[in-house]
């Protein structure tokens, strides 16, 4: 899933570097020097986007990919509107000048929000005290997968109290209950994907919640509640890879006998 989230900012990348529109302006032009430096610090930007991993940060990235590839376009307009003045090429440099700072602003802060400053999470405690909740949601995400799986839990958990309301709440509490069933926790994995389905049951993240509940209860032996939990998802879920899954699973437990 998440791997195909980020595939349009890699497409967008790839369309921008085979486009053959490179600058070459010549050395005498100051203002074309300047709009060479330019390119390089796109370049940077989409470097950046491109190698972006996770989940969550993709709706931000993709946003961030679209702005880089108005910029790069509009840059390959100042090439071929020469005829309508230096002035209005000067206004739309400082216009791309502002809108590139703030661009790399952002892909600095993401980076900085992505990685807490060490130390360890406390109980009651956000990743990101101060922070939005963009930002802690991405601070946790990144604890799990540094393996602070007990720390990603407790981020999590606080998220979920300080924004209840946000975007990414039904995200956060399917994260949460991952934290715990990578633990080994699966009693408590249980329940934490239970709300997912039940708290949330629009979200996007329902079929892979239910087929967890279905794992779940497969690691503790509850034989009829894992088959019920997995039927479900092949029978609501049908076109997902949730329920290849959980066809998977369920041609497992009938080889074991359960």
């Amino acid at each position: 899933m998440q791997k195909n989230q980020i595939y349009p900012v890699i497409l967008l990348a790839a369309t921008l570097t085979s486009s053959g529109c490179v600058l070459n302006p010549p050395t005498e032009d100051p203002l074309q020097v300047r709009l060479a430096e330019m390119e390089k610090r796109l370049s940077a930007i989409e470097r950046i986007l491109s190698s972006g991993t996770l989940v969550d940060l993709t709706v931000q990235s993709n946003e961030l990919g679209r702005q880089a590839a108005e910029l790069q376009g509009r840059i390959e307009s100042l090439e071929h509107e020469t005829s309508e003045g230096a002035s209005r090429q000067r206004d739309l440099y400082m216009d791309l000048d502002d809108r590139i700072q703030r661009l790399e602003r952002t892909t600095r802060g993401n980076s900085a929000a992505s990685v807490r400053d060490g130390g360890s999470l406390e109980p009651g405690e956000l990743p990101l005290p101060g922070g939005s909740d963009r930002d802690n949601y991405q601070a946790a995400f990144e604890l799990l997968k540094e393996q602070r799986y007990d720390e990603a839990a407790m981020g999590f958990e606080q998220f979920l109290v300080s924004f209840p309301e946000s975007q990414l709440a039904d995200n956060a509490q399917y994260w949460l209950a991952e934290s715990h069933y990578v633990s080994g926790d699966f009693q408590e994995a249980l329940g934490q994907f239970q709300i997912v389905v039940e708290k949330y049951p629009r979200s996007r993240k329902v079929p892979d919640a239910l087929l967890k509940m279905g794992y779940c209860n497969y690691e503790l032996q509850r034989w009829d509640n894992a088959r019920s939990a997995l039927q479900r998802v092949q029978g609501e879920f049908s076109d997902t890879t949730a329920a290849r899954l959980a066809e998977q699973r369920l041609s497992r437990m009938r080889e074991e006998g359960h």
